[in-house]
């Protein structure tokens, strides 16, 4: 499913139930939750407790993505808090295959995330594995962040990659994703675009949710 994946990281976490209310009645295709242990990435979001009550009001999937070291440990609680796509990062699994293997014996699909310095040929032997690759286009950590552009080519290559093996995994960027660049993402070969800030910043976010669908086809 192609969309846009709204990232509550931005939303207002004094009114997160009217927020995910909002994203819920948008055309939002998933509901993109951001968990960072400060370890990982140096900062800290939230955790299983903010995950399970985004669940207990989302309608939509949610797209988990730990930003988290040894997130081995994490995957059955984050499934069990309302996970649909668990994406966890190449550069904090050493043992990926493994892991992939026990996010979809768990139920859910699996992403795997590249952080900007990481080139997607890494991915080569566990694509037909997975179900969705998440091309980070800023530094993990932070929300608000520059669009890197090198990403646009990352993006490309990961395409063609796609179709030389004939798999269909979905292919989804994250950072500084805005009306601006979400139609190049698209034409390059994105699918599904996070947006965080951009959305929530706005003064219509259901209306930006729309736009960026438009912008990019999506």
């Amino acid at each position: 499913m192609t969309g846009i994946a709204p990232s509550i990281l931005a939303a207002d976490f004094a009114n997160l139930q009217r927020d995910v209310e909002m994203l819920n009645n948008s055309t939002a295709a998933y509901i993109h939750v951001d968990i960072m242990d400060g370890m990982f990435v140096p900062n800290i979001s939230f955790g299983l407790p903010v995950c399970e009550a985004v669940h207990r009001h989302a309608k939509k999937p949610l797209d988990v993505h730990l930003m988290i070291e040894q997130p081995d440990r994490y995957l059955a609680d984050f499934r069990n808090a309302g996970a649909s796509i668990i994406t966890v990062h190449y550069e904090a699994c050493p043992h990926l295959h493994r892991t992939v293997q026990h996010i979809k014996e768990l139920g859910a699909l699996a992403g795997v995330a590249l952080n900007p310095h990481t080139p997607v040929e890494v991915l080569s032997e566990i694509l037909g594995d997975i179900s969705l690759v998440l091309i980070m286009s800023v530094n993990p950590g932070f929300g608000g962040q520059k669009f890197i552009n090198n990403t646009y080519k990352k993006i490309a290559r990961l395409a063609e990659m796609r179709r030389e093996g004939n798999h269909n995994f979905l292919i989804e960027i994250d950072g500084g994703v805005n009306v601006e660049n979400a139609g190049k993402l698209s034409a390059e070969g994105a699918d599904v675009l996070v947006a965080g800030s951009f959305v929530f910043n706005s003064p219509n976010p259901t209306q930006t949710i729309e736009d960026l669908k438009i912008a990019g086809k999506l």
